[in-house]
């Protein structure tokens, strides 16, 4: 008996340690790979700017999440390449991401060549957030709402003139884009920054601006400058007053910028998952969308495969208007 006693103790033993081995593989399998080493977000713009900010928002969380650092390392260049080759050339381990944006589609259609391909050298993981393009004018223009404006230029063939930053920004093409569906003669005057196209639009060098709303949120507050309608699906939860360009008759005029985080394509779907994850719980967390919502962007996390099919779409939708703009490839 006493030996038989011993034996089904030595079984539950067993038993037991096995459980235990399989708690423990269970354990590093929800870890999926990331060690305790830093993450590296590579972001394609200088410090400062929106989507720095943003990513610096979302990594400040991560950090607090997974208890290791995630740093920011900011690779400004023409298109991002720089950025995005980084990223696509570094060990498939989810410790080196990109912070990828509609920038980042509009490259694709604007280069003859580049050194990575977008689609097929990266996994996109999810979405952070979404920020509003809106068409504005000086405080004292007598254009009042889109419709005027909309209606001045169809009158006048040739004469309005169209603000934006430099040839194959996101806002450029969003004016371009703001002609075709409005079915408008205008011309497009490219600056160089933000600043001074609110300096000429202010001066009466041009009569409106297509523009990113986080960089003039100071002038729409101020009055200094009205804004006639924003171009997104839906109106800004900071703007609930102000009309989508969409509402204001022109149909079809939808853009908006964004912001994802991306690994390189042969990141394991194990590691792609586990970020996911995380990236959906920081970009959820009530304090992140707090501090987002404070620059104008909604915040809003994804799939992996949701923010893939947002990539691709983006890429056809912008070269699309690159060919009707007849913009020259670099």
């Amino acid at each position: 008996m006493k030996r038989r006693s011993f034996t089904r103790t030595l079984i539950h033993a067993a038993a037991g340690g096995t459980m235990l081995a399989l708690s423990t593989v269970s354990v590093q399998a929800a870890q999926q790979g990331l060690s305790n080493r830093p993450i590296r977000i590579v972001v394609p713009f200088g410090a400062g700017g929106v989507a720095d900010v943003t990513a610096r928002v979302v990594a400040q969380q991560l950090s607090t999440q997974l208890g290791q650092p995630v740093v920011i390392e900011n690779k400004p260049s023409a298109g991002g390449i720089v950025a995005a080759d980084t990223v696509a050339k570094s060990a498939p381990d989810g410790h080196t991401l990109f912070l990828m944006s509609n920038g980042s589609a509009v490259t694709v259609g604007l280069f003859n060549q580049l050194p990575f391909d977008m689609v097929k050298d990266f996994t996109p993981v999810s979405t952070l957030g979404y920020f509003d393009i809106g068409v504005i004018t000086d405080a004292k223009s007598p254009f009042k709402n889109l419709g005027e404006l909309v209606g001045y230029a169809k009158a006048n063939p040739g004469k309005l003139n169209l603000g934006s930053i430099n040839v194959g920004s996101t806002q450029h093409l969003a004016a371009e884009l703001f002609k075709t569906t409005a079915g408008i003669d205008a011309q497009i005057v490219p600056f160089n920054g933000t600043p001074a196209v609110v300096t000429a639009l202010r001066g009466k060098q041009i009569d409106a601006a297509v523009e990113i709303l986080t960089p003039i949120m100071g002038q729409i507050n101020s009055k200094a400058v009205n804004l006639l309608a924003v171009t997104g699906e839906k109106r800004s939860p900071l703007l609930p007053e102000v009309p989508t360009a969409q509402e204001s008759g022109v149909k079809g005029f939808v853009a908006s910028s964004w912001n994802a985080l991306a690994a390189p394509s042969k990141t394991p779907p194990a590691v792609i998952a586990r970020l996911n994850q995380e990236i959906t719980a920081a970009v959820n967390h009530p304090e992140v969308a707090r501090k987002l919502r404070e620059l104008n962007v909604q915040a809003q996390a994804s799939t992996p495969e949701q923010a893939a099919r947002l990539l691709q779409s983006e890429i056809k939708r912008w070269g699309d208007v690159i060919v009707q703009a007849r913009i020259p490839k670099q």
